[in-house]
């Protein structure tokens, strides 16, 4: 009889004022579940429509989406074996987006299981966010930076070759670390603002990354045509652009579109702005805000393998014919004695990209322990009692910030 009267109040959904306030959505007037809900509970809401199930999908498909265009990159005819060192920049770029769609889907999925829970889903799926943007700066610093591909004539300012080869990747990490802070901060203070803070807060991390790309678009000095000048031969004809640049806008520009318009959702809360309560299941602005996010990250992945397919092109990193021992097809680097002007950047090591991931990751787990620690010492979080077995759980008011 308990079972049976738990099964009837766990398959019905709530208005915004049946549960606590830190669960409310602005215009979101129905479809909340009870924050209560057992593990088995949150995971079969996902076949059933509440005002999380549309949230919980954009990006779990998305993930799949994700992973086959990723994966397409090493079908393609002599590519070198996928652990090959040239790689570990793609791979850690995977790591990022991988875990933002996963835990971005498990966040929206699981947060009714508790007031806790709902405040460590997304505190953890803010830090997964950070972590993309790092993993989207290891992949622009070794495959879009100026660089990385053919090489400027002239080679790199003074200024500019330190920023990028030494401070870059310390900025993205560093930049990476505050919005984690700042964004797990606005779910304990300035909360009226929280939506325009998330999201302004991230256009320094997009700043930050985007420099390799802002330079080869808009900064960049004429490059030396032919692959026979990136390997110590004579220099080919100068041409005025980058010849890449033909392939890295469209893409680059299609990525900011998109991120605009998400963060024009993120922030404006329409449609369900216009007519609240219309759009609580289907149609508001978070599912298309996760929408245009994936689009922007599609993008993004495929601006990273066209530069890919460039670099291995031409003979700054080109496709070793001879292949390894085993007869497969490999990258090899400029030799070191190459001039400083025309040699690429060293190769990517283990250290240089799985080894700044997990240290960023590191970081960012003792920010959210800390955030999880002050929360449960404000709020007092107790499991909630024991349900009666005639009626529905009564739901507390706990008071919010």
């Amino acid at each position: 009889m308990a079972l049976a009267s738990r099964r009837r109040c766990s398959s019905q959904l709530l208005r915004h004022t049946d549960v606590p306030a830190r669960v409310t959505e602005s215009f979101i007037l129905s479809g909340y579940r009870s924050p209560d809900y057992s593990l088995g509970e949150c995971l079969a809401s996902a076949f059933r429509p509440t005002n999380e199930t549309a949230n919980f999908w954009t990006h779990f498909l998305a993930l799949f989406v994700f992973a086959f265009h990723f994966l397409e990159l090493f079908w393609w005819e002599r590519t070198p074996p996928c652990s090959d060192p040239f790689f570990y920049p793609f791979w850690n770029y995977f790591i990022g987006v991988a875990g933002l769609l996963v835990v971005s889907s498990m966040a929206h999925l699981l947060n009714s299981m508790s007031l806790l829970v709902r405040e460590v889903c997304f505190f953890v799926d803010y830090g997964t966010i950070s972590a993309y943007t790092v993993g989207s700066s290891l992949a622009y610093f070794y495959y879009i930076h100026p660089k990385a591909g053919i090489v400027a004539a002239s080679g790199l300012g003074q200024d500019l070759s330190f920023f990028f080869e030494t401070v870059y990747i310390p900025s993205a990490c560093l930049v990476a670390l505050i919005c984690t802070l700042a964004c797990c901060n606005t779910r304990q203070r300035w909360r009226r603002y929280r939506y325009v803070i998330r999201t302004l807060v991230f256009l320094l991390p997009f700043t930050v990354a985007s420099a390799p790309v802002f330079y080869r678009l808009y900064a960049a000095p004429p490059v030396a045509g032919g692959p026979g000048w990136a390997c110590g031969g004579p220099p080919g004809p100068e041409v005025d652009v980058d010849p890449t640049a033909a392939t890295l806008a469209p893409f680059f520009y299609r990525h900011c579109f998109w991120l605009a318009l998400s963060a024009v959702f993120n922030i404006s809360k329409i449609p369900e702005r216009l007519s609240p309560g219309r759009f609580d299941i289907w149609g508001h602005s978070h599912q298309w805000f996760h929408c245009c996010t994936f689009l922007s990250i599609l993008d993004e992945l495929h601006m990273i393998k066209a530069e890919i397919r460039d670099i291995a092109m031409t003979s700054a990193l080109g496709l070793d014919p001879q292949g390894d021992q085993h007869g497969q097809a490999g990258l090899s680097y400029l030799s070191p004695s190459s001039p400083s002007s025309s040699r690429p950047l060293a190769g990517p090591t283990l250290l240089s990209t799985y080894g700044v991931m997990f240290g960023l990751q590191t970081c960012i787990a003792a920010i959210i322990s800390w955030f999880v620690f002050r929360t449960c010492a404000d709020h007092g979080f107790r499991p909630p009692p024991p349900a009666p077995a005639d009626c529905c759980p009564p739901i507390a008011h706990p008071k919010s910030n």
